[in-house]
């Protein structure tokens, strides 16, 4: 099956495993800041809020990950024109090459077979590289197939036009590898701060027992965690916003 990268299906293990872990992350919300069980059902509107957020992650995960492999793609691809092979035959000879280094599983080894098998069928080159850019929505893979049309059109210097946008690929692949690497630890320490006010409120209920009871059985109370609960889910959402870096 051709995957269209815009928009992301959870199996249905990944469905389970969110869906415990919204819940009890829910559920967590409700107990530490009201101590009952309706405020829970009153917050579990969240859970789509954090199902959407952990789709659009694995799209962003997925499109990095035929990002990686398309680098590696369209350097066998110019491998293989350098060689003398025809657009149309290169792109046999780099998923020849690609099997080398990834499983024929791989998202790459399944689009350039797919892309292998529209040319076989009469489609020119230029719309199944077309077709597939779209699908992705990644830049790289957009930049790459307008100006593989461009040069093939025009009758330019395909070769060289290639394998100089392959160098500017791998180039700007490998930069964003390392920004990654860099944020990962980032991402780590602002995972803890998001566990921190739970921590805090959790561990004054267990080792100060009745200390933050005058927070819980008014209404003056029951405001100020209500305060306190946007407060913590709006640094929640900053946190997730200053370490996502777009490259």
């Amino acid at each position: 099956m051709i995957e269209d990268y815009r928009y992301y299906r959870f199996t249905r293990t990944e469905n389970i495993r969110c869906f415990l872990q919204e819940i009890l992350f829910i559920s967590a919300l409700g107990y530490l800041f009201y101590h009952t069980v309706f405020a829970v059902l009153l917050l579990s509107p969240l859970v789509m809020v954090f199902r959407r957020k952990k789709r659009e992650q694995r799209m962003e995960e997925r499109k990095w990950k035929i990002n990686q492999e398309f680098k590696d793609g369209i350097i066998s691809l110019s491998a293989a024109l350098s060689s003398g092979y025809s657009a149309e035959n290169a792109f046999e000879e780099a998923w020849k090459d690609l099997k080398l280094l990834y499983k024929e599983d791989a998202l790459i080894m399944r689009e350039f077979s797919y892309i292998i098998n529209q040319i076989r069928m009469n489609i020119t080159v230029e719309k199944a590289l077309n077709e597939f850019a779209e699908r992705t929505g990644v830049e790289d893979i957009l930049n790459f197939a307008e100006i593989f049309s461009t040069a093939k059109r025009s009758g330019g210097d395909l070769i060289k036009v290639i394998r100089s946008t392959a160098n500017a690929i791998s180039d700007k692949v490998e930069v964003k590898r390392e920004i990654i690497t860099m944020v990962t630890a980032k991402k780590y320490e602002a995972d803890i701060m998001k566990i921190i006010p739970l921590g805090i409120i959790f561990y004054l209920q267990f080792f100060s027992p009745g200390f933050l009871d005058p927070l819980y059985h008014n209404i003056l109370g029951r405001m100020v965690m209500s305060i306190l609960l946007v407060a913590y889910l709006c640094a929640y959402y900053l946190a997730d916003k200053i370490v996502a870096i777009e490259v």
